[in-house]
């Protein structure tokens, strides 16, 4: 069978949160067996360090602007991660598709998910309140750990549900481009005007 699904399926996925993919793949081959999981994720150490991340993750992504730091430090570190696992895969099943050629697909999808989630989650920060975040961030774990347990039992079609939400993503990206920009001219305008007024009342003093 193709790895091909399961290899864009995984990028997806750690576009949005790559250290819950390498927690999950590594539980499902270790504790299920399951064969289209490399044995490099089913380590101890691998998957103590990805539970770790992940926790850590958990909490950063529902804190308003501390979620999109967080996502401006892993904009090389989820492409890499979702590279690494299909090269990984690739490897696992013995070349049935180039290792180059799976490192640069989930790479690749793993960057545009990444985009879209950390563009979307300046949308959402433009929301005085936390509450938005918090679900949003449930949302996005819960849509990665669906549709990435799919994805180990029913790959082409957990595919086509990644590739659906990227699409839908991409939309709202465009759609809320200009609400982003508004939010952030606005706030500039405000620090500008708050240094002028201070510049003002030292000249008056």
């Amino acid at each position: 069978m193709s790895v091909i699904p399961l290899i864009f399926t995984s990028g997806w996925a750690s576009g949005i949160n790559a250290y819950a993919v390498v927690l999950l793949l590594g539980l499902f081959g270790r504790l299920d067996h399951v064969a289209a999981v490399p044995s490099a994720l089913e380590r101890t150490d691998v998957l103590l360090v990805a539970a770790v991340l992940c926790l850590c993750e958990v909490v950063a992504d529902k804190i308003p602007y501390v979620d999109s730091a967080w996502d401006a430090v892993h904009t090389v570190i989820r492409p890499i991660a979702g590279a690494t696992v299909a090269v990984l895969i690739a490897g696992h099943a013995h070349g049935s598709l180039g290792e180059i050629a799976a490192g640069a697909l989930g790479g690749t999808t793993a960057l545009a998910s990444h985009v879209v989630k950390a563009s979307l989650r300046l949308g959402v920060n433009v929301s005085p309140e936390p509450f938005s975040n918090i679900l949003t961030s449930l949302v996005e774990e819960l849509l990665v750990a669906g549709v990435v347990v799919l994805a180990i039992f029913h790959p082409v079609a957990a595919a086509v549900v990644a590739g659906v939400l990227l699409a839908l993503g991409l939309l709202l990206v465009v759609l809320t481009f200009s609400r982003i920009r508004r939010f952030w001219l606005r706030r500039r305008e405000r620090r500008e005007a708050r240094v002028g007024a201070r510049g003002g009342v030292g000249v008056g003093a």
